[in-house]
């Protein structure tokens, strides 16, 4: 059993991947056991894959861990494959420390912007959102994921490293090598999705080059530990927090009750800091004089660099493997790359659509990805120079307490309100707007409002994310309906009326031994959002078609071009000939 430090959660400073071999044959061979790779196993897992993951390490440790912040988007995957109250229940310091992200001149010091405080009876999530945002170290999630892949007999091997791939017509053979022993064996696989990260060898074995922008300066993550600081910061700090003073800036977040992540620099590129350097940014951060140690510095740089493909032949990549960008949310595309692709290796590999459906995960994710990288590397730079400005005019010291403070505090707390902005758009609006696979409607794409990293409303069109809500009064979501298969909403005013549109996607459906759920929406509410009687949701939750009348082809025309089977002109012409009927 895990251990349980006394305030509860559970001890993750160690997760060990198992020790084994990996099976000669799979549908699919997973290179690396991060969290993008082990939620990949776990989406192709439950579409009934064959799935092997390999790992060059054989652990993977808290105090270098990645990622904390999951966005109400991603945990809606949580959800999905039911994993989502194991990881709730998996925290490593305890939920009462989040508080919401605080703007500080340090963890004792002031409070710039005020936040306000989580409310005992207060509302809870947007209203397009039924789930909340987590933190949870990376550490947090490969344990769940490997606990589940394991109940499932799913081969997860540590200490072996991809060294060769070598692909024909009918798959490809991975080598890989016991980084210990030297011991040498093939896997074969139908396709390879490399998720090991920024330096990939899957992509380098693959010739996958990249593109992007390089860094000019670095910085430098820190893991320091603390002893007891209860006495001076309580028994319930606020667990994330931006600082801002003369000396530390950027992140102190909690990573567990005695471990906290610190950011440094920027500094040149070929600038290495010493450790009391560092120790003394970490001290700054938390606004008094404390004993750190400093457990590890990990480098990163505000850059993109973003792969020329997704896909080449039977080789995918995902996550860092696919797209490195300024640190901000980048787990939360590694999920969101998963679950496009999942349901389509599923659909291929079962013989719903050619190996062609594939191209589609290059042309909707990395256009996607683009968007969010070029928002975070403008946010990172606008940070930097407001920053810099803050710097210029002087900061307080802590301990002063006069007006002047004071009035110089209120100023650069406005100051930090006239740059923020939200992230509703980065969250929620993974807009598909250049895809072969969805029916867009006629004129929908030169008519939609610009994609804004700030601003999401709930989208009912072809390529936007289902708008989600409650459908019964126990809490039951649309989403949770859906669950993992295609699914029709019918949204008819009268039930009585003719049902030839769900006729014709259940018999077609069948046809194609294709798992489709009906789902009858009566609420009139629901069908204000939609604004149409029929609407065509994809396994990972975007709309894929809607209408109130069946395009020329039918539901079987629909299906083809969902699935990749047709790409041309004419079958999308076709298919956006027929307006969706809005409700007003």
């Amino acid at each position: 059993m895990p251990r349980l430090p006394a305030t509860g959660g559970r001890d993750v400073h160690t997760v060990r991947f198992p020790v084994g071999r990996p099976p000669a044959t799979v549908d699919v061979l997973i290179v690396g056991a991060g969290p993008v790779g082990l939620a990949a196993a776990t989406e192709l897992t439950a579409r009934g894959l064959r799935v092997a993951v390999v790992d060059r390490a054989r652990t993977a440790t808290l105090v270098r861990a990645g990622a904390m912040g999951h966005t109400p988007r991603v945990v809606e995957h949580f959800r999905r494959w039911g994993l989502l109250q194991r990881i709730r229940e998996a925290w490593t310091y305890p939920p009462e420390w989040n508080r919401g992200t605080r703007l500080v001149t340090s963890l004792t010091g002031h409070e710039l912007v005020p936040v306000p405080r989580p409310s005992f009876r207060g509302p809870g999530t947007p209203d397009h959102a039924a789930d909340e945002a987590l933190r949870r170290p990376q550490t947090v999630l490969q344990q769940v994921f490997l606990d589940h892949l394991a109940e499932h007999g799913v081969s997860v091997a540590g200490g072996w490293e991809l060294q060769e791939l070598a692909e024909d017509t009918e798959g490809v053979r991975g080598g890989v090598v016991d980084v210990d022993s030297g011991e040498r064996r093939t896997v074969r696989a139908a396709y390879v999705l490399g998720t090991d990260g920024g330096s990939s060898t899957t992509r380098r074995l693959a010739g996958i080059d990249r593109e992007g922008d390089h860094a000019t300066e670095k910085r430098l993550r820190l893991i320091v530990r603390t002893g007891d600081i209860s006495d001076r910061v309580g028994a319930a700090p606020s667990a994330t927090n931006i600082v801002f003073n003369d000396r530390a800036s950027g992140f102190l977040a909690a990573v567990s009750t005695r471990e906290w992540r610190v950011y440094a620099g920027p500094y040149p590129l070929g600038y290495e800091p010493t450790e009391d350097e560092l120790l003394e940014i970490g001290r700054a951060a938390f606004g008094f004089d404390l004993e750190l140690d400093l457990v590890s510095a990990t480098t990163f740089y505000h850059a993109t660099r973003i792969a020329t493909t997704f896909r080449k032949g039977r080789v995918l990549l995902a996550g860092d493997a696919a797209h490195v960008r300024t640190p901000g949310g980048n787990l939360g595309e590694g999920i969101g790359d998963v679950a496009n692709l999942g349901w389509k290796l599923a659909a291929v590999l079962a013989g719903h659509a050619p190996d062609t459906l594939l191209d589609s995960y290059d042309q909707e994710r990395r256009p996607h990805n683009w968007r969010v990288a070029d928002h975070s590397l403008e946010r990172s730079r606008r940070s930097q120079a407001t920053l810099a400005e803050i710097r210029a005019g002087g900061i307080p010291d802590d301990a002063d307490l006069g007006d002047e403070a004071v009035r110089r505090r209120a100023e650069i707390g406005e100051r930090l309100r006239r740059d923020h902005t939200g992230g509703a758009g980065v969250t929620f609006d993974e807009r598909y707007d250049a895809s072969d696979v969805i029916c867009y409607e006629e004129g929908q794409l030169a008519s939609e409002p610009g994609w804004r990293p700030d601003v999401y409303e709930d989208d009912p069109r072809p390529g936007h994310r289902a708008p989600d809500g409650r459908i019964d009064p126990h809490g039951s979501t649309l989403h949770d309906r859906i669950g993992t298969s295609f699914a029709l909403l019918v949204l008819t005013e009268d039930l009585t009326e003719d049902g030839a549109v769900e006729d014709a996607f259940t018999q077609e459906a069948a046809a194609r031994s294709l798992p489709l759920t009906v789902i009858h929406l009566t609420d009139p509410d629901a069908r204000a959002v939609y604004g149409t009687e029929y609407v065509l949701v994809r396994p990972d939750q975007h709309v894929a078609w809607r209408g109130a009348v069946l395009p020329d082809g039918g539901a079987r025309a629909v299906l083809d071009r969902v699935l990749g089977r047709a790409r041309s002109g004419a079958a999308v012409e076709a298919l956006g000939s027929v307006p969706a009927q809005r409700v007003l």
